[in-house]
């Protein structure tokens, strides 16, 4: 793929930007809260969970825990939603699932699996581009970035030293 077959939609700075704000936000609605679970979804929703767990932790007291959802994409329903943690771990917590793009919300609400058969305080979710072609019932608690998009298109999201969003 060429770079002229992708958009620039946000630069890194403007990533580091959304990625506070959400930080803030979470902050803010969790205020109360002694700690809070940041699970993210395997891939970049971990990466992005982590990248919020810093800012967090730098703004806040609240100390976070990040769980790793892992699951099959393509084939939710086949396969079994697993957290790399003991459920002890997240029994009554404020959980933000955490994926770097929303598309149809299939992943995101799969990826709730496991804090369904526990008693939580809440869920909420977070991502950093809302594409808005929902298919399941998921909104975002806390969006980075609204996104409208043909389903043709493609959302990369980079994140790291080189973070970055395209759209192809």
């Amino acid at each position: 793929m060429t770079e002229v077959d992708k958009s620039l939609v946000l630069t890194k700075s403007q990533v580091e930007q959304k990625i506070r704000r959400i930080a803030f936000e979470i902050y803010e609605d969790n205020f109360k809260e002694k700690s809070i679970v940041l699970a993210g979804i395997d891939g970049q929703g971990y990466t992005f969970a982590k990248l919020i767990s810093e800012e967090l932790e730098s703004i806040s007291p609240i100390a976070v825990k990040i769980v790793k959802v892992t699951l099959d994409k393509l084939a939710p329903q086949q396969t079994e939603v697993k957290v790399d943690c003991d459920e002890k771990d997240f029994r009554k917590k404020c959980i933000v699932v955490v994926d770097d793009v929303l598309n149809t919300g299939k992943t995101i609400a799969f990826g709730m699996k496991p804090f369904l058969n526990v008693e939580v305080k809440k869920i909420e979710v977070a991502v950093l581009v809302n594409r808005s072609h929902t298919l399941f019932p998921i909104l975002p608690t806390y969006t980075g970035f609204e996104l409208s998009t043909t389903l043709n298109e493609r959302v990369e999201v980079v994140l790291g030293k080189k973070a970055a969003v395209y759209l192809h």
